[in-house]
């Protein structure tokens, strides 16, 4: 089996750091935001995550018959993350917001641009490219989220139910990354490792724009 996964976690290293460098993130991790820029990643968590099970069910629907084992661990995904979006907008609800709103209203155009290049990326280029999108919104929730929720929770005083997407999401995604190494040491193809890899800085770039553009105090 090729350790594809380590290759793919040292070619994507300087993007990575970049988007970590990010004040939102910075800020978020420490707990040092508002409600109204907590409520603001929401609505756009809320905008990009109700695409994941359409996005991977377009991602399964163009997987050659050569690559079964592929589809297969698609469907699994999609198991996992049938109905997240929802969560958000109790999320929303309980700072307050409105979630009606929110479920009706339009993304910011940074996540449009990304939830665009996702599905360009799959039926354009290479349906794993999908693959690359889940390495940066998996790892990055492992490596922020529990934390920032934790942080973010003392400091506007709101309770556990408003974090149910932070919180899973930080312990669900440990178990979710094992499965991802696994599956990413499979993809033998150098097309698709290739696209993988490509795909990945590109997702890490346009993740980032949608956290730049967070209003901060």
């Amino acid at each position: 089996m090729s350790n594809f996964f380590d290759r793919l976690m040292a070619e994507t290293e300087q993007e990575r750091q970049q988007l970590q460098q990010i004040e939102a993130l910075q800020r978020g991790s420490k707990g040092d935001i508002s409600l109204a820029t907590y409520q603001a990643f929401l609505t756009q968590a809320y905008h990009h995550v109700k695409h994941t099970t359409p996005l991977l069910m377009t991602c399964g629907g163009r997987i050659p018959h050569s690559k079964e084992w592929l589809r297969n661990a698609i469907a699994e995904y999609i198991e996992e993350e049938l109905g997240h979006q929802e969560w958000i907008l109790n999320d929303i609800a309980e700072t307050g917001g409105d979630a009606e709103a929110v479920r009706n209203g339009q993304p910011h155009y940074t996540t449009e641009l990304m939830v665009a290049y996702a599905y360009d990326s799959i039926n354009r280029i290479n349906p794993v490219t999908f693959f690359g999108m889940v390495l940066v919104l998996e790892g990055t929730s492992i490596a922020m989220a529990t934390n920032a929720a934790e942080q973010i929770k003392k400091k506007l005083n709101l309770p556990d139910k408003a974090f149910s997407y932070l919180s899973s999401h930080g312990s669900l995604d440990i178990e979710h990354m094992g499965f991802y190494e696994k599956l990413m040491n499979q993809v033998t193809d150098p097309d698709d490792q290739n696209a993988i890899i490509h795909a990945a800085r590109m997702f890490y770039k346009l993740y980032g724009d949608i956290f730049r553009a967070l209003p901060l105090d």
